[in-house]
């Protein structure tokens, strides 16, 4: 029954955000439906709390899927 009740109210999905700094050093950490407000903060795969105050490694980071297709684009002949 505990089942049934997890497909009729499914939650929303939760990424993480970290907050970084001018010189790339995490200052914060969140867990977040939507894209937290403000500036510096990028997604990342997962939240580790060693993170807070050094920088972030480059394997954390989430890379976003391009806005748009590159055969979508007209080329200069």
């Amino acid at each position: 029954m505990i089942s049934l009740w997890t497909l009729l109210l499914q939650r929303p999905q939760l990424n993480c955000y970290a907050r970084l700094d001018t010189d790339g050093k995490c200052l914060a950490l969140k867990q977040s439906s939507q894209v937290p407000g403000g500036y510096g903060w990028v997604q990342i795969t997962e939240i580790r709390l060693a993170w807070l105050g050094r920088e972030l490694p480059a394997e954390a980071r989430v890379c976003m899927p391009a806005s748009h297709r590159w055969h979508q684009r007209i080329l200069a002949a």
